[in-house]
């Protein structure tokens, strides 16, 4: 038996459940983990209130970890027991399921870390960072002429993206909407912050661009923010929706993307770019190199218990949190 959160029903923090489950020995191809950390991420609240609704109830949920192999069943031969890993479970690769003290899954997704990583770094920034990845090297290829917009910038993708597309050579535009988050994002990859709700976003943009507008903004915001990311960028400029913290955008009429400059919307899911095991690894290598060489710094702010995952979900919906934050089993 392993203690494990878990949702009988969707809705607020108050159903999920720290409990006993029990926990089998792996088969063919499975490995058993032990966790040493387990990442937050937004997408398990929707999780939690059935908007990303799990298979059946009751489920565990949680989308990334650091742990431990323990045991391993028959035919696996790219791990061994003993080894320190991380996976991401983001696009049913993997079941969720991730909030546990172990667990047995599939070995295919198992990322060896490299020991210079730590176990609650690699929990914290594992989905973020390959997200990260692929936003800036496949989804929009960002490159030192470019000027981004980054919403949520002092969150955790938005800090590891602030800082690669720095890396990369980009100027920088942050969105935030704190004065702590805002010194945050300026010494985390920002050249400029905007703070929401005080300033008219699209408005700045055009002023730092010379009124042109930027060639991308990634945005995980949603509904607030969409109509001012629209406005921020430049003609055939590209809006990157790869979340929706504040709610799904709206319906609106396609041709607006022709009168606002023939622009491009894409919703770029992690699954779509993770499909095969030799693309997590490839993104992964990536991530790690640019996290060992400093050019991206994890930033950790916040630790709970297991049992106090209820509190951790409390703080994410109302925006106290700041980088990334982990569950300790």
């Amino acid at each position: 038996m392993v203690m494990t959160v878990r949702i009988h029903e969707y809705g607020g923090p108050e159903v999920l459940r720290y409990e006993d489950v029990p926990i089998g020995a792996p088969g063919p191809g499975e490995v058993l983990v032990r966790h040493r950390a387990i990442g937050l991420n937004f997408a398990d609240i929707h999780t939690r209130e059935g908007r990303y609704p799990v298979d059946s109830l009751p489920h565990a949920i949680g989308g990334e970890a650091c742990g431990v192999i323990e045991e391993i069943g028959a035919g696996v031969d790219h791990v061994r027991i003993g080894d320190r890993v991380a996976y991401s479970t983001g696009g049913h690769a993997l079941p969720r399921g991730t909030y546990t003290e172990a667990r047995v899954l599939s070995a295919d997704r198992m990322i060896v870390l490299p020991d210079a990583i730590g176990d609650e770094t690699a929990a914290a920034m594992l989905t973020k960072g390959l997200t990260a990845q692929y936003l800036l090297k496949d989804v929009y290829k960002v490159g030192p002429d470019d000027t981004v917009l980054i919403h949520a910038a002092a969150g955790g993708v938005g800090l590891i993206l602030s800082q690669w597309a720095r890396h990369l050579g980009a100027r920088v535009i942050g969105v935030v909407g704190t004065e702590a988050k805002a010194v945050l994002a300026a010494g985390h990859g920002c050249h400029h912050i905007i703070i929401s709700g005080r300033e008219d976003i699209a408005a700045r943009v055009r002023t730092l661009t010379d009124g042109e507008g930027v060639p991308v903004v990634y945005d995980s915001v949603g509904r607030d923010t969409f109509e001012a990311s629209l406005h921020s960028l430049r003609p055939r400029g590209m809006l990157v929706s790869f979340g929706t913290a504040s709610g799904p955008v709206p319906p609106f009429d396609i041709f607006e993307l022709n009168r606002l400059g023939s622009l491009y919307v894409t919703s770029a899911a992690f699954y779509w770019h993770m499909r095969t095991r030799e693309e997590v690894l490839h993104r992964a290598a990536d991530l790690f190199e640019v996290v060992l060489s400093g050019a991206v710094k994890i930033v950790v702010n916040q630790r709970y218990a297991l049992a106090d995952v209820a509190q951790a979900h409390l703080d994410m919906e109302s925006r106290a949190t700041t980088g990334m934050s982990v569950l300790i089993p």
